[in-house]
């Protein structure tokens, strides 16, 4: 049995854009199925066994399903390293590498962080790998996730303190000892749902994306809070935001007690991190 990367991509054109189309036909013919980059640049054949065939037809069903490559690979690219990824944790973007560079930039070694709501534990692992001596803790309330992220640890030989934890109710324990405490926390209103893709919607966990439509900053200001007794005088707090909510998150730092709030754009020109100062 024979296949040939335009015979896969056009079988992906009735579900996608010719880009993402191509895009998805990369990926299955060389990471997937092995073949050469050259071969498939040059639409060569790939020889495939039953067992191959009956794959690439699992594959082929599965996106037509709109599963993200991701969690049919099992794993995702994030700062160059490889995270495994099921359903039961968000798949790591690139705006959330952004977040952490900003973190990485503006920290020193042998610094205490905690990251809520750490998921793959993509934060909190890269943070741990990036910062000699740092001491990097990471709550969840899944723990499913949970066992995602330390299994990621484990793998990338990473030293992060793993606590299963719901922010929303969880209260301060003793003295004040973070220097950064970072979060992704869920931030997708409700109302957004329907307008969003269904590789996101129907295979993320909401429990990770989504929060109520009138009370979009609710994970924020619980962890502002909490950062009020958990981090250092002059420590830090990170947050990757709705791009809609910049001005009200800030507001709302402000108001608690935070200074030099800053508010950053991505890539894409949204506001997309936020820093604020204990």
């Amino acid at each position: 049995m024979s296949t040939n990367p335009s015979q896969i991509r056009s079988a992906l054109s009735a579900y996608y854009e010719p880009r993402e189309a191509a895009a998805l036909s990369r990926i299955v013919c060389t990471e997937i199925l092995g073949q050469p980059q050259t071969d498939f640049f040059l639409c060569k054949d790939i020889q495939l066994s039953e067992n191959q065939e009956e794959k690439l037809q699992s594959i082929l069903q599965r996106l037509a399903h709109f599963e993200p490559i991701q969690y049919i690979q099992g794993y995702a690219l994030f700062l160059s390293r490889c995270f495994s990824v099921t359903p039961d944790v968000l798949i790591p973007r690139p705006e959330t590498e952004e977040l952490v560079e900003r973190i990485l930039a503006e920290t020193g070694a042998g610094t205490s962080v905690l990251d809520v709501g750490t998921g793959s534990g993509c934060i909190a692992i890269s943070l741990a790998l990036e910062l000699p001596q740092a001491q990097v803790e990471a709550w969840d309330v899944s723990l499913a996730a949970l066992e995602v992220a330390q299994a990621n640890a484990q793998r990338l030989g990473a030293q992060v303190d793993f606590r299963l934890l719901d922010v929303l109710s969880a209260e301060p324990e003793g003295e004040a000892r973070f220097d950064v405490i970072v979060s992704n926390p869920p931030y997708v209103l409700e109302r957004e749902r329907d307008s969003m893709e269904p590789n996101v919607v129907d295979y993320e966990p909401a429990l990770a994306l989504f929060v109520p439509d009138d009370d979009p900053l609710l994970f924020y200001r619980r962890i502002g809070a909490l950062g009020r007794h958990l981090l250092r005088p002059g420590g830090r707090l990170y947050f990757e935001i709705n791009r809609s909510q910049g001005a009200s998150l800030k507001a709302l730092l402000q108001a608690q007690g935070y200074k030099e709030v800053t508010i950053y754009q991505d890539i894409s020109h949204n506001d997309r991190v936020i820093k604020a100062q204990l």
